[in-house]
């Protein structure tokens, strides 16, 4: 019997990179968030995947394209050493297409505790919005909340950033 793995599933905006207010797909407002290399080190020592999931409605939109999505990825990856196991991204919008993938949809989590190989119990969602928590409840995976969000009180453990957030998953 193959050993279940353990992950760390991230969203984007607001967690790893900073959240300016509209949709970030150029590599120079890309801005990583203080600690977040030495929190995915930290994460990554302790044998955890690290799989980015991430809400990219603006490919819908046509407001930008995958591909500028992949460099603001490629900027992610340098600056932590190439820590990140998978990046998957979401590129619908219910104004204009439907789709199993985008949160609070559970289809990016799926896709990645199949690939991995994941048991879901020993896994965590960190993300700043409520519909992060719901992606990761609808497959069984505890969420931590980091930032401003206000309507996800009590769905979850609640914290300033993902230095804080690592410091609960590592307390485990």
């Amino acid at each position: 019997m193959l050993t279940k793995n353990k992950a760390v599933f991230l969203d984007r905006d607001g967690v790893l990179n900073e959240e300016i207010g509209t949709y970030v797909w150029e590599p120079e407002k890309f801005i990583i968030c203080d600690g977040v290399p030495e929190s995915l080190a930290r994460l990554k020592a302790a044998g955890y995947y690290l799989i980015v999931v991430t809400n990219q409605a603006g490919i819908a939109k046509k407001l930008y394209t995958a591909a500028e999505v992949q460099a603001c990825h490629a900027k992610l990856q340098s600056a932590c050493g190439g820590l990140l196991d998978a990046l998957y991204f979401a590129d619908a919008h219910p104004s204009v297409s439907e789709s199993i993938l985008r949160k609070p949809n559970s289809g990016m989590l799926e896709k990645a505790v199949a690939r991995f190989n994941l048991d879901v119990s020993q896994c965590w969602i960190v993300g700043d919005r409520l519909r992060d928590m719901q992606a990761g409840a609808a497959v069984g995976v505890r969420g931590i909340l980091v930032g401003e969000e206000e309507n996800a009180a009590g769905f979850a453990p609640h914290v300033a950033d993902l230095r804080a957030a690592t410091d609960v998953i590592l307390s485990h």
